[in-house]
């Protein structure tokens, strides 16, 4: 067996706490997904109950292929056994694993939440070593509840996206993006670094774009102004999600 790489974390987790993630994901991978061989995803780091692998499962079944197979990997041997219970489902397993993905060659890895609890000058030897067999990688971070969630795709351990994802009812401004943003990023976040002045410029748009039409419109308002000054990789249909995605300020 191959040994697992990487450290014990904390393992918190809620129902539908990785609903965001997981659409991106069909969305943004569901092309790959759908013209591999061997549609595999990894969940690394599930945590100490299953509950998102289960759900990443569900969605990706109903929203791109009824053959998707979703292995969630966890270091912890005791969580491993606890969640085998809820492998019945055909595509769906759980193994002990890390970074180095217990040998598996998947097309996408999701890793929420685990990175952050790592220090930032292990983050790209972490990235590399998940995408060292071609996978896509979408790693990043969100609140208890899934209501504020950052990630970053990665190809080839470099990142090209940042994506901001919010339940907009719930967004009081852009700032609070800062708290959780992906670990390469969140010491960053200071005068001078690209992602600083990307948090600034969405504030201002944010602060210019007041309107009486409630949050959705104001977030479409401070999109389109972001679009006008800088590139934006997405568009109105994913910004009426919550979302905006931008090339990795890096």
């Amino acid at each position: 067996m191959t040994k697992p790489v990487g450290a014990i974390t904390r393992g918190t987790t809620n129902p539908n706490r990785l609903r965001r993630v997981d659409n991106f994901i069909a969305y943004r991978c569901g092309g790959l997904l759908t013209e591999a061989t061997d549609p595999l995803v990894v969940d690394l780091g599930y945590g100490a109950t299953p509950v998102t692998a289960v759900e990443l499962h569900n969605r990706l079944v109903a929203a791109v292929r009824a053959d998707v197979t979703v292995v969630g990997l966890e270091i912890d041997p005791v969580r491993v056994e606890a969640a085998r219970p809820y492998a019945e489902p055909p595509g769906l397993d759980f193994r002990r694993g890390g970074f180095e993905l217990a040998g598996l060659r998947p097309v996408v890895v999701r890793a929420f939440n685990v990175l952050r609890q790592y220090s930032e000058e292990e983050v790209g030897a972490a990235w590399r070593q998940m995408t060292g067999t071609g996978a896509l990688l979408v790693e990043g971070t969100c609140d208890e509840l899934g209501r504020i969630a950052t990630w970053a795709v990665v190809s080839g351990g470099q990142p090209q996206s940042l994506t901001l994802s919010a339940r907009l009812s719930d967004l009081d401004h852009p700032a609070t993006f800062a708290e959780r943003l992906p670990k390469a990023l969140i010491h960053h976040n200071v005068a001078g670094e690209p992602v600083h002045e990307l948090l600034r410029a969405l504030g201002r748009a944010w602060e210019t774009e007041a309107t009486p039409f409630g949050a959705r419109q104001r977030w479409l308002a401070t999109c389109r102004r972001m679009r006008d000054s800088q590139l934006v990789l997405d568009g109105p249909a994913r910004w009426r999600l919550g979302e905006l995605t931008v090339p990795w300020p890096g």
